[in-house]
């Protein structure tokens, strides 16, 4: 009885603190773009992170980290996790912590529900199981993030056509690139607030000291989408060579907007295929119900009806 109650205990704490977690790792920021340029003055690359890392390892959940790196691969692990959580849009500060801390508390809890559910099973049957375990408790959390990070992609490159079309028609009012990218993040805060938020990021950067062609090139590393990687190399070439930007800007919106119409049209003839399974499965079997049973049951009626004669 007492195993049992403390066994639900345990499992009540850890189920809390990956609520709390959660809740954090995806709580919206009050200040995203002070806690980027934080981020950018203290740990510019990722070398540098690392070395934070072991510099900061007795301080708040950095040292957290630190353990984990200190395990053979854990390092890797959290360069990874780090870098999926900025393409999927989450940079908050400590996100990587958190997000380590909450898929160690996913790991532990599977491993102890598996324990305790084969806890009169041999030992040589619960090794496989705590593997399976294992494995789930810290592959789960990953797919759950790369889910983020498509659904991140897929805003940024709708919200491209339509934000790049502005910022060419801003540039042709005679503003410069800085105040033009600013004034299109303001425009397009309530409307593409993903997009605004990266191009509001690489102004502040720029502004911060940080020279234009870096601040590019860690946006396309933020995000990973082509055409915004083709969109940067499109700014720092006219920048480089004095082109004009803002008639290059619009045909490269146009060309945005028809890529947009063919993936759309793109998904509209994927549409039927997806449909076809859950057709076949959950539809059809209750049409045929609906439209034979009766008929079978007024057939049987009048059968035994012609019996019982």
């Amino acid at each position: 009885m007492l195993t049992n109650l403390f066994f639900f205990l345990i499992a009540g704490a850890t189920l809390s603190l990956l609520a709390w977690s959660g809740m954090e790792l995806f709580r919206n920021q009050e200040d995203p773009l002070g806690d980027r340029l934080e981020e950018l003055q203290s740990r510019a690359m990722v070398v540098a992170k690392s070395a934070a890392r072991r510099k900061n390892s007795g301080r708040g959940l950095d040292r957290i980290l630190f353990l984990v790196a200190s395990v053979p691969g854990g390092d890797d692990w959290i360069h990874g996790s780090e870098k999926l959580l900025n393409r999927a849009g989450i940079r908050r500060r400590n996100a990587t912590a958190i997000y380590v801390i909450l898929t160690l508390l996913f790991a532990l809890t599977l491993v102890a529900g598996l324990v305790y559910l084969q806890r009169n099973n041999p030992p040589t049957s619960l090794l496989g199981g705590l593997v399976a375990a294992l494995l789930l408790g810290f592959l789960l959390p990953k797919m759950v993030l790369q889910r983020f990070v498509k659904r991140y992609r897929r805003k940024l490159q709708e919200a491209l056509p339509d934000t790049v079309d502005l910022l060419g028609i801003t540039l042709g009012t005679g503003l410069a690139l800085d105040q033009a990218m600013m004034r299109v993040s303001e425009e397009m805060e309530y409307i593409y607030p993903a997009l605004a938020s990266e191009f509001a990021t690489v102004v502040m950067q720029v502004r911060a000291g940080q020279e234009r062609t870096v601040a590019f090139q860690q946006l396309v590393r933020r995000t990973g989408i082509e055409d915004i990687k083709s969109l940067a190399a499109m700014i720092v070439q006219s920048e480089k060579f004095g082109t004009s930007l803002a008639q290059a800007l619009k045909v490269y919106a146009d060309a945005l907007r028809t890529r947009r119409r063919l993936r759309a049209e793109a998904a509209v003839g994927k549409a039927g295929i997806k449909m076809l399974f859950p057709i076949v499965l959950f539809i059809l079997p209750v049409l045929f119900v609906i439209t034979l049973v009766p008929g079978m049951l007024s057939v049987l009626k009048d059968l035994k009806t012609l019996g019982g004669h």
